[in-house]
């Protein structure tokens, strides 16, 4: 069964009833040539698990059976499930949930599912919910070896951009102290029915043991990067006043002591930067 072929789609999902969901952010691929890159690039092999979240209608899921040891697919619409069932038919080592992933407990489905293996997570996410798919992965903490993403070239760019590019974002710096990422390959538009208005990239997250940078509070490390850039053109003493519990005066004071300039601004800080700011602040804290 080629689910890359427009008339094997289209057949199937008039076989079934279904329309294409916008709303889910559905875009199916029509160019074999990228689920196969996807599922060869992903790290997985015949001894590992693979998470996928949103299968469609199993055209990366067929290819990522053919290399992993089992795939759980979590697929948050209903009425794709028994195309699911159609598609996936030749193959015993694929498990298919029907589950909103933003609502599933992603520890009690990974301790149940993924027993005796390295586990690599792989999606074409939806762009309007990328970054909290992404988060709610890292932030699980879970040891996933590495995770896949086709997500739409802008958000590809600024995951993979540093401090000295003009993409870097509260996501970029966030996303790097959990993993290091790549850019895999660009796919454009015309690789997709129906064609979206915007390019992907594929990504890849390779998830560390330990974060790069050890902070005293992480809660406070993830919250001055957000203020850093919920206000880009302030400096970053005006945009850190009134949301770390300091005052102005003492937060040009924290700066000074990690050693930035008074005038920086947050997308000129790397994760080690901040990492040494947030410390400073939260000594900062204590001594009131």
């Amino acid at each position: 069964m080629k689910l890359t072929n427009i008339g094997t789609v289209k057949a199937l999902m008039e076989k079934h009833g279904i329309k294409f969901q916008k709303k889910f952010g559905q875009n199916f691929l029509i160019n074999e040539d990228v689920p196969i890159r996807i599922a060869e690039e992903c790290g997985a092999t015949e001894n590992d698990y693979v998470l996928e979240i949103g299968p469609g209608i199993g055209t990366l899921t067929r290819e990522l059976c053919s290399v992993a040891k089992k795939v759980v697919a979590v697929e948050i619409d209903t009425g794709l499930i028994p195309v699911l069932e159609e598609t996936l038919a030749d193959f015993d080592n694929v498990e298919v949930i029907n589950a909103d992933i933003m609502k599933t407990d992603i520890k009690a489905l990974f301790d149940e599912k993924f027993v005796g293996g390295d586990v690599y997570v792989c999606a074409n996410l939806p762009y309007y919910i990328t970054t909290p798919i992404l988060m709610l992965l890292l932030e699980s903490r879970l040891p996933f070896k590495k995770m896949t993403f086709m997500v739409q070239k802008e958000v590809a760019d600024r995951l993979c951009s540093d401090s000295k590019d003009g993409d870097y974002g509260a996501v970029t710096a966030s996303v790097s102290y959990y993993g290091k990422v790549k850019k895999l390959f660009n796919v454009s538009a015309g690789n997709f029915m129906p064609a979206p208005k915007v390019d992907s990239a594929v990504i890849q997250i390779t998830v560390y043991d330990e974060p790069p940078v050890k902070v005293e509070d992480e809660k406070l490390f993830f919250r001055v990067i957000k203020a850093a850039f919920e206000q880009r053109r302030k400096t970053l003493i005006n945009a850190l006043s009134g949301k770390v519990g300091l005052s102005k005066e003492q937060i040009a004071e924290s700066a000074a002591d990690a050693g930035l300039d008074e005038n920086i601004r947050g997308e000129r800080l790397d994760i080690a930067d901040f990492a040494r700011l947030s410390d400073i602040i939260k000594k900062k804290q204590n001594e009131e």
